[in-house]
């Protein structure tokens, strides 16, 4: 059960935010400077690459400013500084949510902000009507403000996990690298927090609305972010006259065909495929998956948004040419991550004989591009067939190191093992231990999904190897699991 922060977000307005005039508010709207350190998945035994860079936040209680989680994702050192003043001071990420690309920061001495207004979350913009984004772009060390027009509220993608889709609001106010994470303001109050802008079109900006930051911070009450739930179905839209009659369905334009259901899902052994979902909740569902909301059509799953792990959604349906109901419990999809882009996390490996194993992932997958028909197969099904339920992780040797050991084995680059010994691999950890049992066979057996012909390792040879090469290489750590 989570817990009403109206106390902590509220009762700290000592000077509520729409009563203060909007020049006023610009003093809580605050600089961030970043130090990163972004890791490298093709050696992962090394510290990576460090960079830095600047965004916007804002102060919304005592001690808390809300910003986007890329403004410090992957940040080794964190540095606020006000407006009109050279201090810099010392911050940590409180929360962070790389789902819905925000997070919660705190300041070690919150003195020198403890007089400024804390800026209120007000509601959704209406279209064509004018907003106010304020932040630090690049250009400038002073702050800007650029007022636009709510052109568009839309259900599309969020770019940071390159894997999640949220609510969005289309503005033609700039946004531009340094206004992320700063506040859009209309009549005083927060509409929403810039955060993204596209390059292949003029006076395109976008901005998470507030039923997104609302829900980041009723999740993170109980002192920890537990992410998005999710239906765990794939749909089909019903458009086509044929189908509709085939499936016995009027032309009125009702109705989204389920295609898919995750296994281990919460629509799993709930809904089947080829259902017809009628309603989400007792909102109709169009022929496209669209429900209307507050006089907008959005996807169906805006419903889902707005819910926690724990909660229920109701659907309305037509099976076998039945009406009738049925209702699944919500929770996260942890298999989905796989196609997210991980931060603050050091890439897992194991090190065998010259042979580099790591679990595939989106961060690997992007710096490799690899080419393997199978393992691009295996990774585009490993949801929606429930590869996930068998295999934790699919496992890649991603490297072959130079030695005379490793000799003619890089044509086995880029793949995803199957089996070691003949036994099938689970997850990394699983191949870690049976490459490094304490009494090996003579011989290594690795095989690889899609290829019949084995990579072979004679085990007595290993260990020189891989001492030998380790030296070379620089390796220090053998093997990260965790």
């Amino acid at each position: 059960m989570k817990f009403l922060i109206g106390l902590v977000l509220g009762l700290a307005f000592a000077i509520p935010a729409s009563a203060q005039k909007p020049t006023e508010l610009y003093d809580s709207v605050v600089k961030i400077e970043t130090a990163t350190q972004a890791y490298d998945y093709r050696t992962p035994w090394n510290t990576g690459r460090f960079g830095g860079g600047t965004g916007t936040g804002f102060i919304i209680g005592e001690n808390r400013f809300l910003t986007n989680a890329h403004v410090v994702s992957n940040a080794r050192r964190l540095l606020i500084n006000r407006r009109g003043s050279s201090q810099k001071y010392s911050a940590r990420v409180l929360h962070i949510a790389h789902d819905c690309d925000l997070a919660l920061l705190e300041v070690e001495d919150f003195s020198a902000f403890s007089a400024l207004p804390k800026l209120e979350i007000g509601g959704i913009p209406k279209l064509e009507s004018e907003v106010s984004a304020i932040g630090y772009p690049t250009g400038g060390e002073r702050l800007s403000v650029t007022r636009g027009v709510v052109s568009r509220i839309d259900f599309s993608s969020y770019s940071h996990s390159r894997a999640d889709s949220h609510l969005i609001i289309q503005t033609d106010a700039a946004i531009n690298p340094g206004n992320s994470g700063g506040p859009v303001l209309q009549d005083g109050k927060v509409v929403g927090v810039a955060f993204q802008g596209r390059t292949d079109a003029d006076n395109v900006g976008y901005i998470i609305p507030t039923p997104v930051v609302k829900r980041f911070l009723k999740d993170i009450e109980d002192g920890t972010y537990d992410q998005y739930v999710d239906i765990g179905i794939n749909t089909f839209p019903l458009f086509n006259p044929a189908m509709r009659r085939a499936f016995n369905l009027p032309d009125d334009g009702q109705g989204v065909l389920v295609a898919n259901i995750i296994p281990q899902g919460p629509c799993d052994g709930i809904l089947q495929k080829n259902d017809i979902l009628l309603k989400i909740d007792n909102s109709k569902i169009d022929s496209a998956g669209n429900i209307k909301i507050a006089g907008e059509f959005l996807n169906m799953n805006e419903v889902v948004e707005r819910k926690f792990s724990g909660d229920s959604v109701t659907f309305e349906l037509i099976r076998e040419g039945k009406v009738m109901t049925a209702t699944a419990n919500l929770k996260p999809t942890p298999a989905g991550k796989i196609y997210s882009v991980q931060y603050e996390t050091r890439p897992r490996y194991t090190f065998y004989g010259g042979l580099v194993f790591q679990p595939l992932t989106y961060n690997l997958y992007v710096q490799y591009q690899f080419s393997n028909r199978r393992l691009r197969q295996l990774y585009s099904d490993y949801l929606t067939e429930g590869i996930f339920v068998d295999r934790e992780d699919l496992v890649v040797l991603t490297r072959v190191e130079s030695d005379q050991l490793t000799s003619h084995m890089g044509n086995f680059q880029g793949q995803v093992i199957d089996s070691i010994n003949d036994i099938e691999i689970k997850n990394l950890r699983h191949a870690h231990e049976i490459l490094n049992a304490p009494n090996p066979p003579k011989f290594h057996k690795i095989l690889f999904s899609g290829n019949t012909l084995p990579l072979i390792i004679p085990s007595a040879k290993a260990a020189a190897a891989q001492e030998r090469i380790m030296s070379q290489v620089g390796i220090t750590q053998a093997a990260r699991l965790d």
